[in-house]
């Protein structure tokens, strides 16, 4: 957009350009600070011509410095306070501190901040407020939406969509309720401005969220403000190892080799959590943060890692959108996230205000295995979704998540995110007491989802071709992530490994820093004890699922599951998520071209770590029997397991229980109330077991399986064991599907 001509628009333009500067001066505290290409134009855009304005720029660009001056201004001319939707608490803790500083009275309502929402309402009833941050699922929340929102939509002076891509189908990280903008935008009116910005978003992207911006009275243009995406200060890097072990072992030998602090990004928590523990060390500390961090321990440790107090945070993708340290030193993906947009999107944290930023690449065998789960578990189904309005229609009254859940055979993460969507799209509204049915005709968009499938399918494909790209500057990381992004100005970056050759240190090179003082020894011996270490804990079912009336009728289990029927805690070799014996563990429980689950003996290998298991289990009495699930799946795997464990610890085989007539397997999903009512007369307590169990005189039995996955199977195993006489009831399995 260049300067207008006429005389009196251009003193209006250099006068806005001159207030508009010396905010970004105030905002960034030096007094040599120039607006980049793009940030005063987006600004003018949105304070004198009141348009609506798509931004995709690279990270660390300065979007932020744009929606805040323009908020500033646009208070400085009389108009309403701002609201920005944003996605994270963590981004809004480092925005708000941010308009603080260019003079902008921000504050957030989050989760985090219960206690404060009295008095920001107060601050924005007494106009004492220009910025106000939520996240959009706020947006879904009752009161906000009754008592806050009506007043904010008369009031606002500018919209701000931040992470925009999350709005559309089609972006790495899509979110239901972001979808829900659209109805905001369309409320709001033409006359008033709004802004989305995003660092991630290829052509179908943009074109989706500008078409989305575009709706309201005027459906005027959306002006898209799109630059260079490529990032001149990163070197690129991807290193294939054979397995965990290889990539630990040079993880641990190589860390301090790279300069700064930094990112480890894990795809699972518990692979964050192992790697947190093996790399930590006095003097180099190295943390974990996932979705299972504290909010307080988060930010915590955000600023740790902003104060360089330690080394890296190992971290799963809950560390992304929003967290801000310019100097970060470098991005290490021990496993490769699933599509090349969603990895630029991670890498980009690094790199920021610095000539030079490492990012390596350790793929793994098992990352298409975790990208299939992540990508299935996310996807609603006709049926469910079928089920969910059925059952709110039916009903006369609100039901809550949980009251739902007894009545639709769909497990609480899948089913809270089918109710996004189905609110999104008008079917289902979130009301005081819990959700009910608008009565609005809906139907699902089979050809939608099925075209998003195939997108993330091939999305999956790319990634693939990153991690082998090699030949020379033609086939440059850089261009490819940039090409990815529809980024047509990407040039060889002359940095990463393909155009100047591996940069990163070498399996075999000497380890350096914290490690290398230890020597090779050590290093191997920390490897092994985390990748050999077998015996996870699992804990019992202690209270049966709400809702099992409704399902098995009048004498169903209600409450705590009494201690004499309760299963006692158990152990399996590994979590399917874990680092080391989760591979193989995989391989054996695979399923063939056909879906069917592979049924072989346990290998001699994996047998082997079961009687590890066994040894290391510190029980208060030694069992003196087995029993096993009865497996209409893997027999065999399932037979040989008990037998194996019989034979080695000398216990006696009492076989496996009964498994009703017609017993297929079982659905797959589902929550824990469809589950129950699944198992209840699946298994019984034939006569000799009977009888065989009294004469323990109440000694406690392994109960043996091949999978643990939602817990229920040994929940309801154990208690017909212990109400036909047996003692405590050991739930013993190959793995843990978690």
């Amino acid at each position: 957009m260049s300067a207008p001509s006429s005389p009196a628009v251009r003193d209006d333009h250099d006068a806005l350009h001159e207030e508009a500067l010396a905010g970004l001066r105030a905002l960034t505290g030096r007094e040599d600070a120039r607006f980049h290409e793009g940030q005063f134009e987006a600004i003018e855009a949105i304070v004198a011509e009141h348009r609506r304005v798509l931004v995709v720029q690279r990270t660390g660009w300065g979007k932020s410095a744009v929606y805040f001056l323009a908020a500033l201004l646009q208070r400085h001319r009389g108009a309403g306070p701002a609201l920005i939707i944003s996605p994270l608490i963590a981004l809004m803790r480092d925005q708000v501190a941010a308009a603080h500083r260019a003079g902008v009275r921000a504050e957030a309502i989050s989760s985090a901040n219960p206690t404060e929402w009295r008095d920001i309402e107060d601050g924005l009833a007494a106009d004492a407020i220009d910025v106000l941050l939520v996240s959009p699922e706020r947006l879904v929340n009752p009161r906000f939406r009754e008592e806050q929102l009506p007043r904010l939509v008369d009031r606002c002076g500018l919209l701000v969509i931040d992470e925009a891509h999350c709005i559309s189908d089609w972006g790495h990280d899509f979110r239901p309720d972001y979808r829900r903008l659209r109805d905001l935008v369309t409320e709001l009116g033409g006359h008033v401005p709004v802004l989305a910005t995003t660092a991630t978003a290829n052509s179908r992207v943009v074109a989706d969220v500008a078409e989305q911006l575009g709706t309201g009275e005027t459906g005027a243009e959306v002006l898209t403000l799109r630059g260079s995406l490529t990032r001149e200060s990163l070197r690129l890097g991807s290193l294939s190892l054979e397995d965990d072990r290889q990539r630990l072992d040079y993880l641990v030998r190589h860390l301090d080799s790279f300069e700064g602090s930094g990112i480890i990004y894990a795809l699972t928590v518990s692979a964050a959590e192992d790697l947190a523990s093996l790399l930590d060390r006095p003097g180099r500390r190295v943390r974990a943060y996932t979705g299972r961090t504290d909010p307080e321990e988060r930010a915590e440790l955000e600023q740790a890692l902003k104060d360089n107090e330690v080394k890296a945070l190992a971290a799963t993708s809950a560390l992304g959108m929003g967290f801000d340290k310019p100097d970060l030193g470098f991005v290490i993906h021990l496993g490769a996230p699933s599509s090349p947009v969603a990895y630029y999107q991670q890498v980009g944290r690094a790199g920021r205000a610095t000539d030079r930023a490492d990012v390596l690449l350790l793929p793994g065998r098992e990352d298409r295995a975790i990208w299939e789960y992540f990508a299935t578990s996310s996807m609603p189904s006709q049926e469910s979704a079928s089920q969910v309005l059925t059952a709110l229609a039916e009903s006369g009254a609100p039901l809550s998540t949980p009251a739902l859940e007894a009545r639709v055979d769909v497990r609480r993460s899948a089913l809270e995110l089918l109710l996004k969507v189905l609110a999104v799209d008008g079917a289902v509204q979130n009301v005081k007491g819990g959700w009910i049915a608008t009565g609005a005709p809906w139907h699902y968009d089979a050809e939608r989802y099925a075209t998003v499938a195939r997108a993330r399918r091939e999305e999956q494909q790319a990634m693939l071709e990153y991690e082998r790209l090699a030949g020379g500057p033609e086939q440059c990381r850089m261009v490819f992530l940039a090409r990815q992004l529809d980024d047509a100005t990407a040039e060889p970056c002359g940095r990463c490994d393909v155009c100047a050759g591996p940069w990163f240190p070498t399996p075999d090179a000497p380890a350096s820093g914290a490690d290398g003082s230890e020597g090779a020894e050590g290093a191997d011996a920390r490897v092994a004890a985390l990748l050999d270490r077998v015996g996870v804990p699992v804990e019992p079912r202690a209270s049966w699922p709400s809702g099992l009336d409704r399902l098995l009728g009048a004498g169903a289990p209600k409450g705590r599951i009494p201690e004499g029927e309760r299963a006692a805690e158990g152990r399996v070799i590994a979590r399917m998520s874990d680092l080391g014996w989760a591979v193989p563990l995989r391989e054996l429980l695979r399923t063939d071209e056909d879906g069917r689950p592979v049924d072989d003996v346990v290998p001699e290998r994996i047998g082997s770590r079961i009687v590890e298991v066994l040894k290391d289990w510190d029980w208060a009495q030694r069992p003196a029997a087995v029993v096993a699930v009865p497996s209409s799946t893997r027999p065999r795997l399932v037979g040989s397991l008990a037998a194996g464990i019989a034979g080695i610890g000398r216990l006696e085989d009492l076989g496996a229980l009964d498994l009703a007539a017609g017993a297929g397997p079982l659905r797959g999903g589902g929550n824990s109330a469809f589950r129950v009512a699944d198992l209840w007369e699946r298994f019984t307590v034939g006569e000799q077991l009977q009888a065989r169990l009294e004469q323990l005189d109440g000694a406690p039995v392994l109960l043996v399986d091949d999978v643990i996955d939602t817990r229920w199977t040994m929940a309801v195993a154990a208690r017909l064991l212990r109400r036909a006489g047996s003692g405590p009831v050991l739930p013993l399995a190959l793995a843990q599907q978690a």
